[in-house]
């Protein structure tokens, strides 16, 4: 049995050693439970343990195994929550990075579906697909914005695999680096940063007026912004298993970000998938003095502006005549909370005056997972326990900064939620259209 969660280490796509691993993991986990209510993998796991008098994880099948691996989204929360993590106790537990290391290692082995491969493979090629979908944007938001269960969406998940009754995002008419390239420069008076905007798909061809909004936030607030050349982060290809194409996205992207940072931008993510990868995964899957620079460069996108908001010398502007709402309803993404920042997007719209009632409830939509056809089951159920807390806050506005779980949160219960960067600029009365 080897304790690595190192893809370099040549024990880590062996599948005995893996599944040696696997049990060892699962026998912790049962005796502790702390996790139980996070996601599906924990009932799943305990209860095939629980079949047995002697409780013995090492029991376990691999179907069992991979049953458990299945149902894990890469949400984080069991790392946030885990008291044997490692550095902190002998046992070192990382389960997202061993789910990682289980799902690479049945892609290896060949233990996955066509299928699988299939919708992998599609969910991964983001800006191949975001390019197209924007050209033909038409045609293509009137097929994925068919009714949910219609021949339409039944037809997209027999060729993708994408579930035909989830609400997807819609794509924009013009990418964000479109706008970024052709608006009109601004010179900021008092210059208090420079950073490389990495706007992530979601942005680029889904919602730009997210990455507009950050942009005419920062701009106002005397932050220099240019646009990256990296293109996606390479998440999906990561959570599904194909750790050769991660690998690949990331180390040109850890160039190309490296190469940015030299000239001496930070760079600002405004999804928190993207914001994760960058920060922790490449440094894992790309190793080197690039990777820890782009990882020590790399802000959330309201976590920038809090630290020059606390940098002595440097402060944001606090006059807001804009709207601004009494309340708000601020959804924390998972993997936001998974970077271990605090609540900067909370705090940076506590400036203007609202009152922020948090969420905090997993939208079962993470890294593309729930938007599977055979993953909608069990994520439908966790997204309407988010929708049913956020109507329980009753804010005047709803607020999360990932696009996918706000999605989720649209899908639930009828709300469009607005991402913090967006409520911000309009606080300033600022034109982020």
């Amino acid at each position: 049995m080897t304790v690595t969660y190192d893809p370099h280490h040549p024990m880590y796509l062996d599948e005995a050693d893996t599944r040696v691993e696997l049990a060892r993991v699962f026998d912790t986990c049962h005796s502790c439970r702390r996790c139980v209510e996070l996601c599906p993998s924990f009932p799943t796991l305990f209860g095939y343990i629980d079949r047995h008098v002697d409780l013995d994880a090492g029991r376990m099948t691999p179907f069992q195994q991979d049953h458990v691996v299945d149902q894990c989204f890469q949400c984080k929360l069991c790392y946030v929550n885990c008291p044997y993590i490692p550095g902190q106790h002998e046992s070192a537990i990382d389960f997202p990075r061993l789910m990682l290391r289980a799902a690479a290692m049945r892609r290896s082995s060949g233990r996955v579906t066509l299928r699988d491969k299939v919708t992998s493979a599609f969910l991964g090629s983001t800006d191949a697909i975001g390019a197209l979908a924007v050209v033909t944007v038409k045609f293509t938001n009137k097929v994925i914005g068919a009714k949910p269960g219609s021949l339409i969406r039944k037809a997209v998940e027999v060729t993708t695999g994408v579930s035909s009754v989830r609400l997807l995002p819609m794509f924009a008419r013009e990418r964000f680096s479109a706008w970024f390239t052709k608006r009109p420069r601004v010179r900021v008076g008092k210059r208090q940063g420079r950073v490389t905007v990495f706007p992530t798909c979601l942005v680029e061809y889904q919602e730009p007026t997210i990455g507009k909004a950050l942009v005419k936030v920062y701009e106002h607030n005397g932050i220099e912004c240019s646009l990256t050349t990296a293109g996606c982060c390479g998440a999906p290809y990561l959570h599904g298993g194909d750790m050769a194409k991660f690998t690949k996205i990331a180390v040109d992207n850890v160039a190309a970000l490296a190469a940015e940072v030299r000239r001496g931008t930070d760079i600002v993510v405004p999804q928190p998938t993207c914001g994760f990868v960058l920060k922790k995964d490449y440094l894992d899957y790309v190793g080197g003095p690039d990777a820890l620079l782009v990882s020590q460069h790399t802000y959330d996108a309201a976590e920038y502006l809090m630290k020059v908001h606390a940098t002595e010398g440097l402060s944001l502007d606090t006059d807001f005549d804009g709207p601004v709402p009494e309340t708000i309803t601020y959804h924390t993404p998972c993997h936001l909370l998974a970077q271990n920042i605090g609540l900067k997007s909370r705090d940076l719209m506590k400036l203007t005056g609202a009152r922020i009632k948090v969420v905090q409830q997993c939208s079962g939509i993470d890294g593309l997972w729930g938007l599977r056809a055979e993953n909608a089951e069990l994520s439908i159920p966790i997204g309407k326990k988010l929708a049913a807390m956020v109507k329980d806050a009753n804010g005047d506005v709803v607020v999360g900064d990932c696009h996918l779980a706000n999605t989720v949160i649209t899908e639930q219960s009828g709300v469009t939620p607005h991402h913090p960067l967006q409520v911000v600029a309009r606080a300033y009365g600022l034109d982020t259209e």
